[in-house]
């Protein structure tokens, strides 16, 4: 789907791999406070290759405001990239948890 795809106020999926120096420095519990905080849901877990990987639902300003979270000043340890997709909303997550 494009940009254009999705009405707006329409929820949307952002799917997002963080990778640096992003586990063991309280990555994934500032970013879920963060996630909670903006009135999304979904999930931010730890992956196996050293990467965090955030699954947001959400209003898209909100989830501007996470992207802006992951890649600014605020965010824990190193973020040296951050590679995001967006999807339409599936409705799956009831809050925002860390795994």
């Amino acid at each position: 789907m494009n940009e254009q795809d999705y009405p707006e106020g329409t929820p949307r999926r952002l799917t997002a791999r963080v990778t640096g120096e992003v586990q063991g420095v309280g990555f994934r519990y500032r970013t879920q406070r963060q996630a909670v905080q903006l009135g999304l849901t979904g999930v931010v877990s730890n992956a196996a290759d050293g990467s965090v990987r955030v699954v947001a639902e959400g209003r898209e300003p909100a989830l501007d405001g996470l992207r802006e979270f992951l890649r600014g000043p605020k965010a824990p340890g190193m973020v040296a990239a951050v590679e995001e997709s967006f999807s339409a909303a599936t409705g799956e997550f009831s809050d925002f948890s860390a795994e």
